[in-house]
């Protein structure tokens, strides 16, 4: 149930950065495909971080490229 829970806020958040996660949009890439700036998407990994109360090392959190891979990567940790 945690995990629901989880996911709906994740929606939330990226539906704030007009990003939605249904289909090609949730493997888009966040600089070519969404053309986002770095320092967009680093918003967007700390929002998700302080709404799921997680926290992804910088490593990490550097090399996510698309909206699927940052919500695994946060479900994950």
């Amino acid at each position: 149930m945690k995990t629901i829970t989880n996911m709906k806020k994740a929606i939330s958040v990226f539906n704030t950065y007009g990003i939605p996660l249904t289909g090609k949009r949730k493997s888009a890439n966040f600089y070519r495909e969404l053309q986002m700036d770095k320092m967009f998407v680093d918003g967007l990994i700390f929002e998700l971080e302080y709404e799921l109360k997680r926290e992804l090392e910088d490593e990490k959190a550097s090399k996510i490229e698309t909206p699927s891979e940052l919500i695994q990567h946060l479900l994950s940790a």
